[in-house]
């Protein structure tokens, strides 16, 4: 079998979206303090979609969500000319390939994106040659279901919020995740707005249902470290990118504390980063996202060297590439996933390109055993929606 072709479409967001109010959720913008600095700075309302064509006729598909205009010229100019003609079993040396293609300018960001896409798709392609799903290929199944957390909760007026985790709550999940929506610049006052988001989920959910929260990298060190006595009392499941990906000194510090547990890594990148995070004892969940961290060929390595160290992998978003790994994997206790509503920070967006996303019955979502590879299609209709660049 040899790889014949590969095509890569960007598919940009041209219908109705979501208006994102301020403090809807903290970010790195914050800091700075922009006139208009809001969650908003972040959205991103486009998709790359990988399509892998091999000479017996099938084809592997893989995504990717960030930046993905670049995304698609580095796949385009650096990576499709080494695939070409090559055999997609050969899947490691692929990857290092490359990697190493792309190692001045690649190793984190982008480049890797661009890699977690392909590779992706190399997988989806072998799983179907295969005729099993991914997960079987990465050793099976570890658990009936998959446990799923509802990760939405958004920092919005405090009745709304009540309503859409109560909404949660009745669906049958066992834990949500909420964003908080002030940091260092709001001050003492923005902080008390913080601890104000969790008192109204304690109080609608009680302390069965485990909650976590998210600072998306908008806080710094000093404050995170103000905010921690204040927090603990609510019993977070974990306290997520209190810093910012490159501060690890910070999030070591902040682990050392021991008064939430810490989790991170969505915005890191391959094995050799996720070291650095457990040989500096940063975290206690590993949160990467498959189509970022270097494709499922590095995921599962991360989480091998996770779970030599004891922390959980809990990767970061729903889509099939992570619940794949998280079934395959004994160290992944349950996934994220992103609840089905109207287009606001781009989270949604896969839920328009692709069939074959799972839904979540009380709490838990399931793997189709008889589905090969990722068990994704293509939904050319919807993608009428998109405009699309080829």
């Amino acid at each position: 079998m040899k790889i014949t072709e590969i095509r890569t479409r960007v598919v940009e967001w041209r219908g109705k979206t979501v208006p994102l109010p301020p403090h809807f959720c903290t970010n790195p913008m914050d800091q700075l303090s922009l006139s208009k600095a809001s969650m908003g700075t972040f959205t991103f309302h486009g998709w790359v979609i990988v399509e892998i064509f091999a000479d017996n006729g099938l084809v592997g598909i893989g995504n990717a969500a960030l930046a993905p205009q670049v995304t698609k010229q580095t796949i385009d100019l650096y990576l499709k000319p080494l695939l070409i003609g090559q055999d997609p079993w050969d899947i490691e040396f692929l990857w290092q390939h490359m990697y190493r293609k792309t190692m001045a300018f690649g190793r984190k960001g982008i480049g890797m994106v661009a890699i977690s896409a392909v590779d992706i798709a190399l997988w989806d392609l072998l799983g179907k040659v295969a005729k099993q799903p991914v997960y079987r290929l990465l050793g099976g199944r570890t658990k009936p279901k998959i446990p799923v957390y509802a990760s939405r909760l958004y920092s919005t007026p405090l009745e709304q919020l009540a309503s859409e985790a109560a909404k949660y709550r009745d669906e049958g999940y066992k834990a949500m995740k909420m964003r908080f929506g002030w940091g260092p610049t709001d001050g003492a006052a923005g902080m008390q707005k913080n601890v104000a988001l969790l008192k109204t989920l304690r109080e609608v959910l009680g302390d069965d249902i485990d909650i976590m929260a998210d600072a998306y990298m908008g806080w710094n060190l000093d404050y995170a470290k103000r905010m921690l006595p204040l927090i603990e009392p609510f019993n977070l499941r974990w306290l997520e990118e209190a810093v910012t990906p490159d501060d690890i000194h910070g999030y070591a510090a902040l682990k050392a504390a021991n008064r939430v547990p810490i989790a991170g890594g969505e915005h890191e990148f391959t094995l050799y980063g996720f070291r650095e995070l457990i040989e500096n004892k940063c975290v206690d969940y590993i949160q990467y996202d498959t189509n970022r961290v270097g494709g499922i060929t590095q995921a599962r390595k991360i989480s091998a060297l996770a779970e030599a160290h004891s922390i959980p992998v809990i990767p970061h978003a729903g889509q099939m590439h992570n619940y794949h790994v998280v079934m395959a994997s004994y160290n992944s206790p349950m996934a994220e996933f992103f609840p089905q509503v109207d287009v606001e920070v781009g989270n949604e967006l896969f839920w328009y390109i692709f069939d074959g996303e799972p839904l979540p019955k009380d709490g838990y979502i399931d793997l189709d055993e008889n589905t090969p590879g990722l068990g994704l299609t293509i939904n050319e209709e919807s993608l009428k929606r998109f405009h699309i660049t080829e």
